[in-house]
């Protein structure tokens, strides 16, 4: 690769008059800028970022953290954010963790090598309370939390009415006559999770009917956990069920249709682009991730200040909540 000193040789000036040249500095004459422009394209001279970065102490690059790349939700709040961050000048670092708290750690320490001039993310559930993040960053790079948050780390958190939207979602299955609605709840380390578990149970004595452990179905996210979830919720007498993502509440369904039951409901949460095209079509609460990005790219711009702003939820409502549905397969 060409160096500086290489440019500087070959124009017969110091590397310290090609290195201001290259970054613009007011320093150096025009005549002599072009000339080095010139002859770095000529060279095929290609700029070290991480060390240009690792010299000034900041970059124009902002890192975001995301359990999963892959899912829809991630994708979305990832697609929001760069948007904003493009338009304001920064690239993007994106770093998925896999739901797991090493591989958090390990692209948190990425992201501070490479001296990012900020950090948007969401916690893996493997994380318990958030203390390795800014232990890791420092007090120079400032944080902002959306979806997942820790409310007592520093910085603005972007966050979904959890509460509001399963309290919601609750009172629908209720108003068509379901009576004893269980929930797929997710992990309670998760305060976006616990909080949709809070809607749910205050739903339920609202319309003057206690809560019971025995249907509510907790660390139950995935497909796979949502069907054997059903299972046990049928046995329990449950007639609904309020899921915290839609993914468990596909799996209920596939439970439902292998039986083909009648007279139960399903809510999800996240509104996924398949809740709309299956048949029967699943009623979810639509979280809005790409306004969630926006706004979390528009905090880290505007300063990152501590705080809290809510993304509404909205409830779709299809034929998976309808009391008369029947589940065939």
């Amino acid at each position: 690769m060409t160096t500086i000193t290489e440019i500087a040789a070959a124009l017969g000036v110091t590397p310290s008059t090609v290195s201001r040249a290259l970054s613009g500095s007011p320093r150096v004459k025009e005549a002599t800028r072009k000339a080095v422009e010139q002859k770095a394209a000529e060279f095929g001279y290609e700029r070290n970022v991480v060390a240009s970065n690792l010299r000034r102490g900041r970059s124009d690059i902002v890192g975001i953290v995301v359990p999963r790349i892959h899912r829809e939700f991630f994708s979305n709040v990832i697609g929001g954010a760069e948007a904003v961050l493009n338009e304001a000048g920064y690239n993007v670092l994106i770093c998925q963790t896999h739901e797991r708290y090493e591989d958090e750690v390990k692209a948190l320490q990425t992201l501070r090598n490479n001296r990012v001039a900020g950090v948007l993310m969401s916690h893996a559930i493997g994380s318990s309370d958030g203390s390795h993040i800014t232990s890791i960053l420092g007090q120079n790079i400032p944080l902002v939390q959306f979806d997942r948050v820790f409310s007592k780390l520093p910085g603005t958190k972007i966050v979904s009415n959890n509460f509001e939207g399963a309290y919601q979602a609750t009172r629908h299955l209720l108003q068509q006559g379901f009576r004893r609605i269980g929930t797929l709840a997710g992990y309670m380390n998760s305060e976006a999770y616990a909080q949709r578990l809070e809607g749910y149970r205050k739903a339920l004595k609202d319309s003057g009917l206690e809560p019971s452990a025995q249907i509510e179905f907790l660390d139950t996210i995935v497909r796979e956990t949502g069907y054997d979830a059903c299972k046990k919720a049928l046995a329990a007498g449950c007639d609904a069920l309020y899921s915290a993502g839609d993914f468990s509440a596909l799996g209920a369904i596939d439970a439902l249709k292998e039986q083909s039951i009648s007279h139960f409901g399903i809510v999800g949460t996240a509104n996924e682009s398949f809740t709309a095209l299956m048949s029967p079509a699943m009623s979810s609460l639509a979280l809005n991730p790409y306004e969630m990005g926006c706004q979390a790219a528009q905090a880290f711009i505007d300063g990152a200040q501590d705080g809290e702003k809510v993304v509404p939820m909205e409830l779709k409502i299809r034929e998976s909540s309808n009391f008369n549905i029947t589940w065939q397969k």
